[in-house]
């Protein structure tokens, strides 16, 4: 059997004298439950050659040490000598690094992915599988055991990183994150944040993003190995434990027994990894489902000639409001000024001679991903993934905008001054000109991710599109960006005649709100978000007594809810949705739509899926349907 050594204060200060101990072997090179082997390393080594009484069992235990240290890659000889001076410190440094290891890996069983869930009593649970760990542990020799918890380690990290995704994309987008489709979003979130608070933070935020995931890989490894070590040297009573843990965990299970609103019983981990790999799995068969669905279009072979008749001659505006959703026109905090807006708009358009009809739709996307509710809705499509975007537009499945391209009747044209880059989905929007955000002339300030305000943006395009005469009516497609969180700073509305080239804002913007000082803080959010809907709406009915005419037709309507800090976390997906024209047989040909009159809906108005809007349109302005099959 081996021996090893550890060591008692004697009557003389100053004196060591050695507690020989034995265990039985349990198995070839693993020792049992009495194993003290960090304490063995007090021992001194003998000059070679050197007997005293005693030996035979000091020298054992120095054998089975130098065993351990040779497998361990040899302790510096200043820990060793720390440990030989200080064996009690030693022993509680011990105890605290494998009680820290036992947290953190039952932490990251138990981490719940999404910021509500995060409590204290949500990891007052017994995992099954750290349970099943420790009996793959008992059960293994060593070196296949090193291996085992080593991809343990790495499963934990896994599991942590998609909890840790998961939270910020239900923060944010209102869902759960899609290893599938997501990594593409990464970017995106990246140069938000750049333009958000500067290319400094942005830089640091992915390098620390970076680090994190490999500082948690490396924790969770060496977490897996200690809890491996520990219970191979503790096997007896580990065996015990794990037994016991195992019976408590299945009566808990199968009387379902609960604890703090949960069960006690708990397969949080193993769960979270297989809702990603289903999730996984079911994004890569609705690929091949959507293609199909894609290619099939109730108007899709559909005569030029039979396309919008009744809008012919009409000037048409498809507006989208940025983050514009039903929380601004219900929520406690933001409501009040945003309806004032709303009721004020509408009798001011009202003197102008317009009158406007709203409801409800049901956004394809949640706190982000704008372009998803933006061919939602022009498609009739229901488009919520990144994945989808980017099969329908590369195919040739017809949008709205482009039905009226497909007509002849109109030319087509896009405002969107939130594009920076190439934007090769023009063609498939049906746009003969697109105006970006280096198109419009702007020279003045950032407001935050916004590349100009909404006001310079619109008074833009009457400048260079929509005021110039023309040979024929125009579809203008316009995305206004001022409400693009973190709503700090916005912009102030000036007059009309003295935006110039945008300069005018320069003051405006050093003298608002800092985006770090609003990002962070959840009632600063709501009450800019609402003032930033307040300035949006009111430039965009402004611009229209302005410069509307009596064959105007403007439709506008949010692309999705603000965040979940602004809007709840059990807030709907519904955006408001509005139509406002002068000639009152616009508005009779959508009556049977039973929308609200005015610019603010009604919380009982119809409630549409937003991808129902195009065939309604088409439909409501006589379009005669001819499906291509897919």
């Amino acid at each position: 059997m081996p021996v090893f050594t550890r060591f008692s204060e004697s009557s003389q200060p100053g004196d060591r004298v050695p507690e020989v101990e034995t265990e039985t072997e349990t198995e070839g090179g693993e020792q049992g439950e009495g194993e003290r082997g960090d304490t063995a390393a007090a021992a001194a080594d003998p000059a070679p050659g050197a007997t005293r009484a005693g030996d035979g069992p000091r020298l054992t235990g120095l054998r089975t040490w130098r065993t351990r240290a040779a497998a361990l890659g040899h302790r510096p000889a200043l820990l060793r000598t720390w440990r030989t001076r200080h064996p009690r410190a030693a022993r509680a440094v011990h105890l605290a690094v494998t009680v820290i290891a036992a947290f953190l890996v039952l932490g990251a069983l138990l981490l719940p992915n999404t910021l509500p869930a995060l409590k204290a009593v949500s990891f007052a649970r017994i995992p099954a599988e750290a349970v099943l760990g420790a009996v793959v542990v008992l059960a293994l020799p060593r070196r296949p055991r090193l291996v085992a918890a080593v991809l343990y380690g790495l499963g934990l990290t896994a599991l942590t990183t998609v909890n840790l995704l998961d939270m910020g994309f239900n923060e944010y987008l209102g869902r759960g994150f899609n290893a599938a489709l997501d990594w593409d979003l990464l970017p995106d979130a990246q140069a938000y944040v750049e333009d958000t608070l500067g290319g400094g933070v942005a830089t640091a935020a992915a390098v620390g993003a970076v680090v994190l995931v490999l500082l948690v890989a490396a924790v969770m490894v060496a977490a897996s190995i200690r809890l491996a070590d520990v219970l191979s040297r503790h096997r007896v009573r580990a065996s015990k434990g794990a037994l016991i843990a195992g019976t408590v965990w299945v009566a808990c299970s199968a009387l379902g027994l609960t604890l703090f609103g949960g069960p006690i019983a708990s397969e949080r981990g193993a769960g979270a990894l297989k809702v990603h790999a289903q999730r996984t799995v079911e994004s890569l068969r609705d690929e091949a489902a959507f293609v199909r669905q894609s290619k099939a279009d109730t108007f899709g072979n559909t005569p030029p000639g039979e396309l919008l008749p009744d809008l012919r001659g009409k000037d048409v505006i498809f507006t989208f409001i940025e983050s514009y959703g039903r929380s601004a026109i219900e929520d406690p905090i933001m409501a009040p000024g945003v309806d004032r807006t709303l009721d004020s708009s509408t009798e001011a358009l009202k003197k102008a001679g317009f009158d406007a009809r709203s409801g409800w739709l049901t956004s394809a996307t949640y706190g982000g991903s704008s372009w998803l509710g933006h061919s939602t809705t022009m498609s009739g499509l229901w488009i919520d993934n990144q994945r989808r975007y980017r099969t329908v537009s590369a195919g040739d499945h017809l949008t709205l905008t482009k039905a009226f391209q497909k007509t002849g009747a109109w030319d087509t044209v896009g405002v969107m001054p939130g594009v920076q880059k190439g934007w090769p989905e023009e063609k498939w929007y049906g746009l003969d000109k697109l105006y970006d955000a280096f198109d419009l002339g702007y020279r003045g300030p950032k407001f935050s991710w916004s590349t100009m305000p909404d006001q310079y943006a619109l008074e833009a395009f009457q400048r260079r599109v929509h005021g110039k005469k023309r040979d024929k009516p125009l579809m203008s497609f316009v995305i206004l960006t001022s409400s693009h969180q973190p709503w700090a700073p916005i912009p102030r509305s000036v007059g009309w005649d003295e935006l110039g080239d945008g300069s005018v804002f320069d003051a405006i913007q050093k003298a608002g709100n800092k985006a770090s000082d609003v990002i962070t803080d959840t009632t600063k959010s709501r009450q800019e978000y609402g003032k930033s809907i307040q300035y949006s709406v009111t430039s965009l009915t402004q611009w229209l007594r302005r410069y509307g005419t009596d064959d105007t037709v403007l439709v506008f309507l949010g692309d999705h809810q603000p965040i979940a800090r602004v809007s709840g976390n059990h807030a709907s997906r519904d955006v408001p949705v509005s139509i406002v024209a002068k000639d009152p047989k616009v508005l009779d040909k959508v009556a049977d739509w039973k929308w609200t009159q005015g610019l603010k809906p009604d919380h009982d108005a119809p409630v549409w899926r937003m991808s129902s809007f195009r065939d309604r349109f088409l439909k409501a302005f006589g379009s005669t349907p001819h499906p291509s099959k897919g």
